[in-house]
Formats: structure tokens, sequence, C-alpha cells
């Protein structure tokens, strides 16, 4: 089908620098009704077929309640693989990160079901073995995201705080860096999402999301793209060391990350 994933995007005239500043935005009119209604029916039907989680909610624990997660849908579906590595999206993380392009770290869906529970404060580059901060996640909700669906919130500006990140997502990360981000100035952003809207942040910034209080369940398509020209460092925690196997496997400490899960989505 023809879609617009192969089509520029213009960024609006402010939006590097309201990207430099808080290190989130939120962006309309990404995707349209027709992109994400064709995508989002081989990405759902992609993660149904591989979701091994069937334990009721109110047995597992604040990570497994926050939603189901399947990485790597590139690998597994041509379908998802057009959406993943598509250059509109790698386009608008590139200019954002202002780097010369835009490389996949991974991707993966993150299914909120109806009752799930919150995603607790965290950063995301706890988990990364990567040397800078040229890192961001793009988050596309296959439908409309209300506030009582939970989606993505951000504390804009807080990829300037050091404390908490060291923590991994948990009842932990959510109680501490919420105690630090209450004592800052730093603003707490939460809003729903139009269909077709899509937020990109920066793998410092601290971002959580809300429970899930409707009957529906929250898709959520991420990709994660890091620099073109992103070196490995050497990880600084055994998660780092996880992810270091498994999303770079064959990358040698201290040069560029280009294995053949890593390819790069667009150069300029």
């Amino acid at each position: 089908m023809k879609s617009l994933l192969n089509e520029t995007y213009q960024l609006p005239a402010d939006a590097i620098e309201f990207y430099k500043k808080n290190r989130y935005i939120k962006l309309k009119n990404v995707l349209d009704a027709e992109t994400l209604a064709y995508y989002g029916e081989a990405i759902t039907r992609k993660v149904n077929e591989i979701n091994k989680q069937d334990k009721p909610i109110d047995q597992r624990d604040t990570y497994g309640k926050a939603f189901l997660q399947i990485f790597n849908l590139w690998r597994e579906d041509d379908t998802c693989k057009e959406f993943v590595l598509s250059k509109r999206l790698g386009q608008i993380a590139a200019e954002l990160m202002q780097a010369e392009g835009a490389r996949l770290y991974h991707d993966q869906a993150l299914f909120k079901e109806a009752g799930g529970g919150i995603t607790p404060w965290h950063a995301d580059q706890y988990y990364w073995p990567l040397s800078t901060d040229k890192t961001i996640t793009a988050w596309i909700p296959l439908q409309p995201v209300p506030l009582e669906m939970g989606p993505l919130e951000f504390s804009a500006g807080s990829h300037a705080i050091v404390e908490g990140r060291e923590l991994a997502i948990s009842d932990d990360s959510e109680q501490k860096i919420q105690q630090k981000l209450r004592v800052t100035d730093f603003k707490h952003v939460i809003e729903p999402f139009d269909l077709g809207e899509v937020s990109f942040h920066s793998g410092w910034v601290f971002h959580r999301a809300g429970a899930n209080n409707t009957d529906q369940i929250r898709k959520v398509m991420t990709m994660i793209y890091m620099d073109r020209d992103m070196i490995l460092k050497e990880p600084e925690n055994e998660n780092q060391k996880k992810d270091w196997e498994v999303w770079c496997p064959g990358a040698k400490v201290g040069e560029v990350i280009e294995t053949y899960l890593n390819p790069v989505i667009y150069s300029k």
C-alpha cells in the first residue's frame, strides 16, 4: 500500500530548539489513519502470536503489569519491517538528535492491557551501553490515547538530572525519581495523544505512563534510534551487558555499532 512511511516530514520551525531544551517533543500528523490501521493490524497480529504472558495481571509484578513487551518485530514480519525501518520516522529522529543519520537500536511493541498498571518513572539509557546521549525513542500509539488509557508522561528537561539514572524500571524507581522530581522545577507533562500523533524522547529524560483504566488495550509501537555513528561503551551494569549481547551482538567497545541488527534507517 502507498503510505507516508517514505515521505519526508516537515518539522515545525521551533521543533529542534524545543527538543534540545526539553528532550521530548510530541508531533501531530506524523502518520495518517490508513497507515496506522494497516501496519497496526500486522503489529497486533505478531504481538498476539509471539506473546507468552498468560499470568493474570493481578499476579504479576509492577513491570509485568505495565505492558506486554515484544521486541524486534522487524525481524519477524515483513510488514512490521516496513514500519520499523520507515525513512520518515528515521528522518525525524536524526533531525531531532542533530545527527548525520539514525541507526536502529531495537524496536519494541508496548501493549498496556485493559486494567494494566503504571509504567514507573525511569530513564531508558540506564539499559543501553551507548557512549553519547544522541539516542531517541519514537513512541507511536496505534490508536488515540486518552488520559485514562495511560499516555506517556514526561518530566521536561529532566535529562539534566543525574540522580536516578542508576535505577531500573521498578517500584523503587517510581518512588525515588518521583520524590526527586517533586523538588525540582521540571514541568510534568501529561497529555492525551491524537491519532497520528507521535512523541520522541531522549534516553536520559525521565518519563512514565499511568494505568490503563479503560476496557481496551493501549497499543503502542516504539523504535529506539541512536546516532548513526554511535560507539559502544564499556557496560556499566548487568542490564547494559545483556543489551550488548542481545541488541549489538559482535559490536566492539570503542567502535561504531554497525551489526546486522543495527541498520542505518536514515542518512542526510
